[in-house]
């Protein structure tokens, strides 16, 4: 019967390794905000006027970004523990002779659901981030046959 827990098992841990993988891609995702925020921090106090309302707009946008990602890693690394505790909960429900597979399975929803939250948050990140590096209409004189 052991075999067969190891194999309810499998699927939960394939998930945890997707959660990292998202994980990671986060995690670069931020650090290369952050790099970008420290650089705006010391023009901060370089700027004036109209170039200086540039840099704080950048700032907001770069705070709302880290935000999201904050989030959105939050919710990840809850759905990853609690994919540990559906694992647990179908080894111990083996061992102990006990009837977990129905709480296992609200759990795993419950993973799964906190997963789609931080792909959401990850979709606004990175539709904000998309939004902002659009190139302005003035740019591209569309009215020029090119």
């Amino acid at each position: 019967m052991i075999a067969h827990t190891i194999q309810l098992a499998l699927a939960p841990v394939f998930l945890l390794v997707a959660i990292g993988n998202i994980m990671n891609i986060l995690s670069q995702r931020l650090g290369r905000i952050v790099d970008r925020s420290r650089h705006l921090q010391q023009r901060h106090s370089e700027t004036t006027g109209d170039e200086h309302d540039i840099v704080v707009r950048e700032m907001r946008f770069i705070d709302r970004r880290i935000g999201m990602i904050g989030r959105a890693m939050l919710l990840l690394v809850i759905s990853g523990i609690t994919v540990g505790v559906v694992v647990a909960m179908l080894f111990l429900g083996e061992f102990m002779a006990v009837d977990l597979e129905g709480l296992a399975a609200g759990a795993f929803l419950l993973a799964i659901a906190l997963l789609m939250g931080a792909l959401l948050q990850f979709f606004k990140e990175t539709r904000e981030a998309a939004a902002a590096l659009r190139i302005p209409e003035e740019f591209l004189e569309r009215h020029r046959d090119l």
